[in-house]
């Protein structure tokens, strides 16, 4: 887990953020938000607020008075006691891409399979400035629909021992893995006393909550585990296209979901999230790492902090179809402006591709050299005597050079960030040992890393608990 100890970039005035406050509160109580779920619906009236059919009218205070139940900052456990993190303050949470369909290594591009699940989270595992393999990360196509979530959540309990996020298809889902889950770490009380999992639920934006997440909801609120509440904006699509009207409403859609969380159990951990890009206004594709993303993502961070939230937003996102020039851009401008926004839980740290539609070897492995550059860059400077090496100077004197200093050679090993992926070779060098680009060694560094894989202890009773549990649900599921 990284620490994030630079200042937070803030750019907005106390003018704008007063401005947006009555933006989202006018979208609450005069337009409302759908909730089609009749539990939900039922908490909202027992609770005074209006509801017509399935849409809500809130009052803003009350929002703000169930926002203020929710804490500051948790922690997440997990089943390796030194891997567990901190989510809040200035503790930032790093975890692999989430959901897409397609894998692509080297140059092909193909349906995702188990396998595949298998080997991203392995990778997860094998770098540490990864936290998390995450949760789907990617869809295995070639497991049965209704128990993949079985042997995906078996696999991220045992090829990682570091938290990993739960399911949320179905409230049928989030049961297995709340129950999967207690094996783990021995018992409901366990994982109450520590949330053992992070869940991602989807607003259907605009100012829509559907019943397959919120039965997820429901589920992992009860039990005490934390729900990232995430608006799903592709600004001129989900959302109208100006970035402070988009704000406005991501504030709306975000707090109506993190109440209900509060309502179910007061005091369970929540996650301001945010998904927020734009669309290709020609052809209405998505875009991702623009210039617009960015700003809102910095936006965002200003704002969660406002509300007393831990927030999730950001990641490597691109669209480009291959792990080329432009993914290395657009995800470096998406993971710049997360660090600079001190954002607490990080998706897509790791492997997204094609506006996530595609899982990338060798963009998992690119997107972990930069994740680790950008943490060697926000660790803050230490300057003391030592730093200043006068002695360096007295030593070498005018015209020389510092190469064989006293000062150098002590330091020399550890002195500067070493890449594993970059290339600093002359040409000639260069070309001698294959003239690979970096996506090229990225693969290879992914094969290697996989060849030198080692799985992390783990109990042969709870192994054997687990293996036992997911083969009577799958039994049960028809499968």
């Amino acid at each position: 887990m990284f620490r994030n100890a630079m200042p937070h970039y803030e750019i907005l005035s106390e003018d704008a953020l007063e401005t947006l406050d009555r933006g989202w509160r006018r979208i609450v109580s005069e337009i409302g938000v759908e909730f089609l779920s009749p539990r939900a619906l039922e908490l909202f009236r027992q609770a005074g607020q209006k509801v017509e059919d399935d849409c809500v009218r809130f009052d803003p205070d009350f929002i703000l008075e169930q926002v203020a139940k929710a804490p500051r900052s948790f922690d997440v456990q997990a089943r390796n006691p030194a891997r567990s993190v901190h989510i809040g303050d200035d503790a930032m949470v790093f975890g692999g891409v989430y959901g897409p369909p397609f894998v692509r290594e080297g140059d092909v591009r193909r349906d995702a399979s188990m396998a595949d699940f298998r080997n991203f989270t392995k990778l997860a595992q094998s770098f540490d400035a990864l936290d998390s393999a995450g949760g789907v990360i990617c869809e295995p196509e070639d497991a049965p629909l209704d128990s993949r979530h079985l042997d995906m959540t078996y696999a991220l309990q045992t090829l990682t021992d570091k938290i990993y996020m739960g399911n949320v298809v179905s409230g049928e889902n989030a049961r297995d893995t709340i129950a999967m889950s207690e094996i783990l770490f021995g018992g409901r009380a366990a994982i109450e006393a520590t949330p053992a999992t992070i869940s991602l639920i989807n607003c259907n934006s605009p100012l829509r909550w559907d019943d397959r997440m919120l039965d997820a909801q429901f589920e992992y609120s009860a039990a005490n585990q934390a729900v990232v509440i995430t608006p799903f904006l592709l600004m001129g699509a989900m959302s109208p296209v100006s970035i402070p009207a988009s704000l406005a409403q991501q504030i709306a859609e975000a707090l109506t979901g993190i109440t209900l969380s509060q309502l179910i159990r007061p005091g369970c951990p929540v996650i301001f999230g945010s998904f927020l890009s734009n669309i290709d206004m020609q052809s209405g594709s998505p875009c991702f790492g623009t210039p617009e993303s960015a700003i809102g993502l910095l936006c965002t961070g200003q704002i969660a902090r406002r509300f007393g939230l831990p927030v999730r937003s950001g990641g490597g996102m691109t669209s480009s179809q291959m792990p080329d020039a432009q993914a290395g851009y657009e995800g470096l401008m998406t993971m710049l402006p997360t660090f600079l926004a001190g954002i607490n839980w990080v998706m897509h740290s790791a492997g997204w591709l094609e506006g996530g539609l595609v899982a990338s070897y060798e963009k998992f492995v690119i997107d972990v050299q930069v994740l680790e550059m950008l943490q060697h860059e926000f660790t803050p400077l230490e300057i003391d005597e030592a730093s200043l090496a006068f002695e360096a100077h007295d030593e070498v004197r005018h015209g020389g050079h510092f190469l064989g200093a006293a000062h150098t050679m002590e330091r020399f090993r550890t002195c500067f960030y070493r890449p594993f992926l970059s290339s600093s070779q002359n040409y000639d060098r260069w070309l001698r040992g294959g003239g690979s680009d970096a996506a090229a060694r990225a693969g290879e560094i992914a094969r290697r890393t996989l060849d030198e894989y080692e799985q992390p202890p783990l109990d042969d009773a709870v192994r054997a608990e687990l293996e036992e549990y997911v083969t009577r649900r799958r039994r049960e599921l028809g499968d």
